[in-house]
């Protein structure tokens, strides 16, 4: 049985350092899948957009800035307030995102409760099937 974290959230869209839009969204951990997180954006199109990366990239991004190509996450405060900022480039375009710290920490810790950081790969079962290979 597998379990699965989820938060919905509305991230900011930044347009120009002036501008920005609210973006609906929703931050998916599933233990079937335990080093990624999976962010779908509910934006105005006929389908959702997707993005999946590394746990361990939102995790270290919350603290300092890390990653580098197709996503960049960094913390930073605008007015005051603590937040994530995740940079996604893909070949359809790019975007800058920001989240609250607070919201992304929580839900964060809710998914290193469920998977400590460095059990990953217990949860693939990948040693006992290889027990059982080497058994017959």
């Amino acid at each position: 049985m597998h379990t699965v974290v989820e938060r919905e959230l509305e991230l900011r869209l930044i347009l120009s350092p002036e501008r920005g839009i609210p973006v609906p969204a929703r931050l998916t951990y599933r233990t079937d899948d335990p080093y990624a997180v999976h962010i779908t954006f509910h934006i105005n199109s006929e389908y959702p957009v997707n993005w999946t990366f590394a746990r361990e990239l939102l995790v270290e991004g919350v603290f300092r800035p890390c990653g580098h190509g197709d996503v960049r996450v960094w913390p930073t405060k605008v007015d005051g307030h603590s937040v994530v900022l995740m940079a996604l480039s893909s070949p359809d375009g790019d975007a800058l995102l920001e989240a609250p710290t607070t919201h992304v920490s929580a839900w964060l810790e809710r998914t290193l409760r469920v998977v400590p950081p460095g059990t990953e790969g217990e949860q693939l079962g990948i040693d006992d099937a290889l027990d059982q290979l080497l058994a017959q």
